[in-house]
């Protein structure tokens, strides 16, 4: 899943080399973290939230074929 979250956000943005997605594990849940460029936030996001919306709902799709919980969080600031 962090491999899809990756691709996924990687053809969305203008600095695809500057996504980076981490996985971190919390008792029965994945959670996943999403960084990109700052300039590349707004295209990640979507006017009200839809792309944003539509990525985490794919990934619930997939989590739900494996019988996992997964969250997916869109973290607005880029630390290198």
């Amino acid at each position: 899943m962090k491999e899809l979250l990756a691709d996924l956000a990687k053809s969305i943005v203008n600095y695809p080399e500057k996504v980076v997605v981490t996985e971190r594990n919390e008792d029965d849940t994945i959670i996943l973290d999403l960084k990109v460029d700052e300039s590349d936030l707004g295209k990640v996001i979507g006017k009200q939230g839809r792309i944003a919306k539509a990525i985490r709902t794919l990934i619930r799709a997939v989590a739900n074929k494996e019988n996992k919980r997964v969250v997916v969080y869109i973290l607005d600031k880029y630390d290198e």
